[in-house]
């Protein structure tokens, strides 16, 4: 690359980060279904056909910003992983769901726009699900460490679950039981209901030491999923 083409990606990928940066502003206080192409353009002194150029519609400009939270998510479950590389698998699950909670309260506004609302008239690309799935595959791979580990507890399973059960473990996990593969998705879904709650109001009055009761709440997730006490 010469040094002209260099210095045009980089400009390129100045003005790229400055118009999600605009954008992120406006979710803040408009929320993702009155994200507007023009307004963004405004706000940065850009006429909107420049924008274009970058963002050729509103719902590009929202995939991106969806694929960045997606994927700056993944990577605080993935940094909390690592960190706690050491200690047994229900302290590690329940560091990684601190994490994600942490990461939600910090950024209450981008959490909205992958597990809030769905924006009017938009529908997400493909693209989205490898970086939708990045906690769900460290809350997996948690769980396969501790089976080839010190094992999982033995979890209950429905007859009439069982063939639902076999085709999740077939697409999500197929080295897994299909009994850890429904007590993964319930627990996934558990995990950002409980966040859910907490950002979107509905704790209030309700739970008071919140943080305390994440942890005790994710714990109990941790056992649901067959890993034993930390």
């Amino acid at each position: 690359m010469s040094t002209a083409q260099g210095a045009r990606a980089r400009a390129r990928q100045e003005v790229t980060a400055a118009i999600k940066e605009a954008a992120r502003r406006q979710l803040a206080a408009e929320g993702a279904a009155k994200l507007s192409l023009r307004a963004v353009a405004r706000e940065l002194g850009m006429v909107s056909s420049a924008l274009y150029r970058y963002f050729p519609s509103r719902d590009d400009l929202l995939t991106a910003l969806i694929i960045d939270a997606y994927d700056s998510l993944g990577e605080a479950a993935e940094r909390a992983r690592d960190a706690a590389a050491d200690a047994a698998p229900a302290d590690r699950w329940v560091a990684v769901c601190e994490a994600v909670r942490g990461w939600a309260l910090d950024r209450p506004h981008e959490y909205a726009l992958i597990y809030g609302s769905p924006v009017p008239g938009y529908s997400a690309p493909e693209t989205t699900v490898p970086p939708a799935a990045r906690v769900g595959m460290v809350l997996i791979g948690i769980v396969r460490d501790a089976r080839q580990g010190p094992g999982l507890a033995a979890l209950p399973l429905p007859a009439g679950l069982r063939p639902e059960a076999a085709r999740m473990a077939a697409d999500l996990a197929p080295d897994l039981p299909a009994e850890a593969a429904v007590a993964l998705v319930a627990a996934w879904a558990q995990l950002f209901g409980l966040v859910g709650f907490e950002l979107f109001g509905q704790f209030n009055r309700v739970v008071e030491d919140r943080e305390t009761f994440f942890r005790h709440a994710a714990g109990r997730l941790a056992e649901g999923v067959g890993l034993g006490a930390g």
